[in-house]
């Protein structure tokens, strides 16, 4: 089958950074779905990965942590889904990834793809539709009340694939008054887009800008890149008794700050539940099929901001710079194998 690899970690602009190649034809096991792969999508974890992490001595490393694609054949085990079905599903981090035209996974994190996109449309949404559902719902339980503070909730990198779908989340299914960053005309515009209620510049102080809207200080934070960079201001703006959920990776994080107002702090990775199969790793696959039904029913949109043609390697380092020029918005999709 036709892959896109790489074996040692390294810049986006090495030769080898990413190259086209065949691998064996994988077979289900367990749990797992075989899924001939339709189209992928392209994260900052694919990014992060092919910098710090070399495959292992004579092998090759396959990234890609979105997928849309058809079942061809199931484990022995598996029961939610069946050969023909068309799926869509983040995966995780401790298999190889969907940039290859045939993928394994486990059923329990898969869900149906949506109705009413196309299979791009449709690739742009589960890893940032996870990790944004998770942080808002699961980890900063937004639906229950911070006491006297206001219900409103800060998204940090509101035009980013996980500030994308946050916004929209936030907006559509909560009471929340919904704030976004972003810096450029198009990204402000992107934001108000998928629903914010007022955009704040982060390359300027947020505390201030924040205090301004006249609105009282928010109950939540949701940081989705820079964290380091605004962790002042964030303690500053957040209401006493709040809570702030991030998922990027500053290189500290001093949560001192957040003891006055007894701020709580949680970090959200979605392939937590994938990694440790936890007893509730089937939560991922309910909450895929819940989004397939929002945006079925009208109420979510994709975040799809650009299709970059086929999947293969000279498109995925195109994806990749863009990437981590830290100009993209939305979700970067690919589609299809071969020139």
């Amino acid at each position: 089958m036709k892959a896109i690899a790489y074996q040692t970690a390294g810049d986006i602009s090495r030769q080898d950074a990413l190259v086209d190649i065949e691998l064996p034809r994988p077979e289900p096991s367990g749990r797992d779905l075989l899924v001939q792969v339709q189209a992928v999508s392209v994260n900052p974890v694919d990014t992060k990965v092919r910098r710090g992490v070399s495959a292992e001595p004579g092998q090759w490393k396959v990234l890609g942590w979105d997928a849309v694609g058809t079942v061809v054949a199931t484990g022995p085990d598996a029961s939610l889904f069946k050969a023909g079905d068309l799926v869509a599903y983040a995966g995780s981090l401790t298999r190889p990834g969907t940039n290859s035209e045939f993928h394994l996974v486990d059923e329990r994190i898969v869900g149906r793809k949506p109705a009413s996109l196309s299979v791009a449309e449709a690739a742009a949404l589960p890893l940032t539709a996870i990790t944004a559902w998770e942080a808002l719902f699961h980890r900063l339980e937004v639906e229950r009340q911070v006491p006297g503070a206001s219900r409103a909730i800060l998204i940090i990198g509101g035009a980013g694939g996980v500030g994308s779908i946050a916004v929209q989340l936030a907006r559509r299914l909560t009471d929340l008054t919904v704030i976004a960053t972003a810096s450029r005309p198009e990204t402000q515009a992107w934001v108000k887009e998928m629903g914010a209620h007022h955009v704040v510049d982060h390359r300027q102080p947020l505390a201030a800008q924040v205090a301004a809207l006249d609105i009282g200080a928010p109950s939540f934070v949701f940081s989705t890149t820079e964290t380091g960079q605004h962790l002042a201001e964030i303690a500053e703006l957040i209401a006493p008794q709040g809570r702030f959920a991030l998922i990027d990776d500053p290189e500290t994080l001093d949560v001192t700050r957040f003891k006055r107002k007894s701020v709580s702090v949680h970090w959200e990775l979605m392939f937590t539940r994938p990694i440790f199969q936890t007893v509730d790793m089937d939560k991922q696959g309910k909450l895929l099929n819940e989004v397939a039904r929002l945006v079925d029913d009208g109420t979510l949109r994709t975040t799809l901001a650009e299709n970059m043609g086929r999947i293969n390697a000279a498109n995925l380092k195109r994806a990749h710079a863009l990437i981590e020029s830290g100009k993209s918005r939305g979700k970067i999709v690919l589609e299809g194998f071969g020139v």
